[in-house]
């Protein structure tokens, strides 16, 4: 059979492609679905995005690019780091890439093998895990703690890492609890890391410009001393609400990019030229839509955290970045694949099952709010109506 060319490891999947699925079918038979189950921004990008990605097309060129990149695409990338954080980066080490996972995959399939151990959120992103199986590694899940507002304590970070490990993997803000790693913590982590030279670490940042409450964020990259083997993942995608345009960069170390630059060439050969002059636009252009937007999800973040917190079995912490809330449901008896089914069927209420993000994420769903205020308010009531 075709699938024994997998052998014994395996990929797993995005619950929240399914659900979405499902809602979708459900919308042709006529029902009225809440879709507060998906991660992208409900925004169009800001207009000089799209006019520029228009005269690229128009004019040209319209062949292949560097399989890096082009150049002034890097060249905005390092100079938004250097403003954002204050880090002076290379344009040599950024690869351009069509979104964030393949910038997961490559770093994955160059750590993971037999015996190589893999840390990685968890509740996480389920590509993670779902790479490390297939690539055969042995993944090793970091838990977050609720009453930590679903951060995680340096020091049992530590506790996981062995001769063994050959990767961690930070989510940060993460995605699907909506934490911010309090930069405390986050720095007694990088202090960890130094006594473990072979450790690489993948910081998945691709959520850092989505914060609330004034939080301070702090990046991976503000560690120098980590930078040869420190690997940063980000993009357009959620920033600039450009899930579709397929656009993504990571930040490499000096002695990974010939590497990666070579399966960026056995795999998608480059990036749209076109996308890669939208994405020019995004960084040095206007930043007011970017603004407007997080004011929005701010104000619907407020009026969802106070909603859940009345639904019976409910109870939901504060979460301070990307769009996402994480409330435990255990009080209400049921598991969260069934909620989430009941809650998609009967009320027309689409949310991700806490499940498919990892064993620790059982007990929670996950509920994003690029929806408008409206919406949310409808959901809450529909959803308390279920539950009683």
């Amino acid at each position: 059979m075709l699938s024994e060319i997998f052998g014994k490891s395996y990929l797993g999947t995005e619950d929240a492609f399914a659900v979405m699925d499902r809602a979708e079918e459900l919308k042709l038979q006529g029902r009225h679905i809440i879709n507060l189950g998906i991660g992208q921004p409900d925004f169009t990008p800001a207009e000089h995005i799209i006019e520029a990605a228009k005269k690229a097309i128009n004019d040209g060129p319209h062949g292949y690019t560097t399989p890096n990149g082009i150049l002034a695409l890097r060249e905005a990338v390092a100079c938004t780091i250097q403003e954002n954080h204050n880090i002076e980066i290379n344009p040599d080490n950024i690869i351009i890439v069509p979104g964030g996972k393949p910038t997961i995959f490559y770093t994955i399939m160059m750590f993971a093998k037999p015996g190589a151990e893999i840390i990685y959120p968890d509740p996480g992103f389920p590509i993670y895990k779902s790479l490390i199986n297939f690539f055969g590694g042995t993944g090793i899940p970091l838990k977050s703690h609720e009453d930590l507002n679903f951060s995680f304590r340096s020091e049992e970070v530590e506790k996981l890492l062995t001769p063994a490990t050959r990767l961690i993997i930070i989510n940060n803000p993460a995605n699907p609890t909506g934490a911010v790693i309090p930069s405390q913590e986050l720095e007694k982590l990088a202090d960890a890391l130094y006594r473990y030279p072979n450790v690489a670490i993948l910081s998945d940042e691709i959520y850092d410009r989505i914060l609330f409450e004034k939080e301070k964020y702090l990046s991976f990259l503000n560690f120098k001393d980590l930078h040869n083997r420190l690997i940063v993942l980000n993009g357009w995608s959620k920033t600039y609400a450009m899930t579709g345009w397929r656009l993504g960069y990571g930040v490499w170390p000096p002695s990974l990019v010939e590497h990666v630059t070579r399966l960026v060439i056995n795999s998608h050969s480059c990036v749209s030229g076109a996308i890669q002059q939208a994405g020019i636009a995004a960084l040095l252009g206007p930043q007011d839509k970017v603004n407007d937007m997080l004011r929005t999800l701010n104000s619907r973040r407020k009026l969802l955290l106070a909603g859940l917190n009345t639904l019976p079995g409910f109870s939901c912490v504060n979460a301070t970045g990307a769009f996402y809330a994480f409330p435990n449901i255990t009080g209400t008896g049921q598991t969260s694949k069934i909620l989430q089914k009941k809650l998609l069927e009967e009320a027309g209420i689409a949310t991700i099952s806490g499940g498919s993000f990892g064993q620790n994420g059982e007990g929670h769903l996950r509920i994003s709010y690029t929806n408008s205020s409206e919406n949310i308010q409808l959901a809450m009531s529909k959803i308390k109506q279920i539950l009683k």
